[in-house]
């Protein structure tokens, strides 16, 4: 079931905001066409999942610079 991936998920990102924008942005990237897009989202919580610490916050990182990058 999908929570099951949320819970495992979210172990590795410790913020859910933070886990909501990585899930959605991914999935948007990984969707192939003719796929179902519940496929998609699982594969990427997944890998979430499975992610090193390090990634989850270099990620992180990147998305607090985008941000910044937004409110210059």
């Amino acid at each position: 079931m999908r929570s099951d991936l949320v819970y495992r998920a979210v172990k590795t990102v410790q913020n859910r905001y933070l886990l909501c924008q990585v899930a959605s942005k991914s999935t948007r990237k990984f969707h192939r066409p003719n796929t179902r897009i519940q496929e998609t989202m699982n594969n990427v919580l997944t890998r979430v999942a499975h992610t090193a610490q390090q990634l989850v916050v270099s990620e992180r990182k990147s998305f607090v610079a985008e941000a910044e990058r937004r409110a210059a």
